[in-house]
């Protein structure tokens, strides 16, 4: 049976498995990577956009800007300290705000966070950044929020669930549920590890967000009031054991409390920031009381920060494929004496230099091709770890995609560098003397 030059690739592979399998997984791991690393960052920076939507300002009580926007807005943990409601009133009769909505975090529903608000969070904020609530009817691409069954709430004890918290808790329109002050989780830095359930008080789901990519989609959402409602009805029975019901007509200044309200300063018709929007957030910071956040900011901030370890990150990918290389290049030029025998044999039985230059090449390109796809593998996996731990750490909704010109340039640069660390080898095989190896060993 004639020796095909696949059969004896393969032979001389199989019988350096171990060294050719540790190649392999070091040049996949370069791969994997870099990969991982250039994914996460854009869809990083996507996820973080479309979080903080059209927005101009996020007015807290947090203790930084940074902490503010984890908090209020990717459900990082509940805002600690709240804003009272005549601070609230005071701020909107001060400012000129196109919107400025009211929040309220603290509860959840089986681990996932709840978001207390106004109706106008769902006709005026958008987790799109481009959605603008001044703008024409006609103008806007898209609506602010998505339906994908039932309707927004009109009522206290009404909820709207996010797409995501709807898919992992099984809920549908229609369905009753309680919430829990603070938040299940074995996290040390939430308010309760063992919440207590509001029991007296169901909540009717009325509806269905569509998907936003945003973590948002983890998230229920409804009315204020109803909020109030459920915490003061703790406070009462606190005072007064067997207090069987709470209304609105109970709740008391002490009771109208919020941790956050998303702003956006007015403007013009069709223009999605006003030249007096500096001018404001100026005058707001200057408030003692208050921490004041541009979220688009924070964002870049972050990423700036962030955007430095990329860069050593991926200068350390780089230096560990070029490592992978180094490997790929010793592990041929240290099996060339082993092969020189073998080498002579194949020059005997008919092949010319040419061809034994071409067999080490080929073997060497196969370990960067066989590496290079494993190293895939390994990025849609670690992609999919990474985004699973910011999901549960940070409440951000990461979607990771690859794009395809990066990976076939990625997967191009390990082949050429496997095919570049094969050329010494090859070049030592194509010097082998066929009399010298041919001789008979002791």
């Amino acid at each position: 049976m004639a020796m095909t030059d696949w059969t004896i690739i393969r032979r001389s592979m199989s019988a350096r498995l171990f060294s050719t399998v540790t190649t392999i997984v070091t040049v996949a791991i370069a791969v994997g990577l870099m990969l991982t690393l250039l994914a996460m960052r854009d869809s990083g920076r996507k996820a973080f956009d479309r979080g903080t939507g059209n927005m101009h300002a996020l007015i807290s009580a947090d203790s930084s800007p940074l902490v503010s926007v984890l908090n209020c807005i990717f459900y990082a943990d509940p805002p600690a300290r709240p804003i009272s409601w005549p601070k609230y009133n005071q701020l909107i009769n001060t400012y000129p705000f196109e919107y400025a909505i009211p929040t309220q975090q603290g509860d959840s529903y089986q681990g996932l966070p709840v978001l207390a608000t106004t109706a106008e969070f769902f006709t005026k904020f958008s987790p799109n950044p481009d959605f603008n609530p001044n703008a024409a009817p006609r103008q806007q691409s898209t609506e602010a929020w998505g339906l994908k069954e039932g309707r927004f709430f009109e009522a206290p004890f009404e909820v709207v669930v996010g797409a995501r918290a709807a898919a992992e808790r099984t809920l549908n329109v229609g369905d009753n549920i309680n919430l829990s002050h603070g938040v299940e989780t074995s996290r040390k830095s939430t308010i309760s590890v063992d919440p207590h359930v509001h029991a007296g008080y169901p909540y009717e789901v009325v509806g269905i967000l569509e998907a936003t990519g945003s973590a948002h989609d983890r998230a229920l959402f409804t009315d204020l009031t109803s909020s109030w409602i459920i915490h003061a009805h703790d406070r009462r029975v606190a005072e007064t054991p067997g207090v069987e019901m709470t209304t609105e007509a109970d709740l008391t200044d002490a009771d109208r409390l919020i941790t956050g309200i998303y702003a956006r300063v007015m403007s013009r018709q069709g223009r999605n920031s006003g030249s007096v929007l500096p001018q404001v957030l100026s005058q707001l910071r200057a408030d003692q009381t208050i921490t004041v956040a541009q979220p688009s900011e924070q964002i870049t901030s972050l990423f700036s920060i962030v955007s430095n370890i990329d860069e050593i990150l991926i200068a350390m990918a780089g230096a560990v494929m070029i490592s992978s290389g180094i490997a790929i290049m010793l592990a041929l030029y240290n099996s060339m004496e082993q092969r020189k025998r073998q080498i002579a044999i194949l020059r005997v039985l008919g092949c010319n230099r040419v061809r034994i230059f071409g067999l080490v090449m080929t073997e060497s390109a196969i370990i960067g091709i066989a590496g290079g796809f494993a190293g895939f593998a390994i990025a849609f996996l670690g992609t999919n770890i990474v985004a699973s731990v910011l999901k549960e750490r940070l409440g951000l909704v990461v979607e990771p995609t690859f794009d395809p010109r990066i990976v076939y340039v990625v997967l191009v640069a390990s082949l050429a560098l496997s095919a570049l660390a094969g050329l010494i080898p090859a070049a030592a095989a194509y010097q082998t003397p066929v009399a010298k190896n041919l001789k008979p060993t002791d």
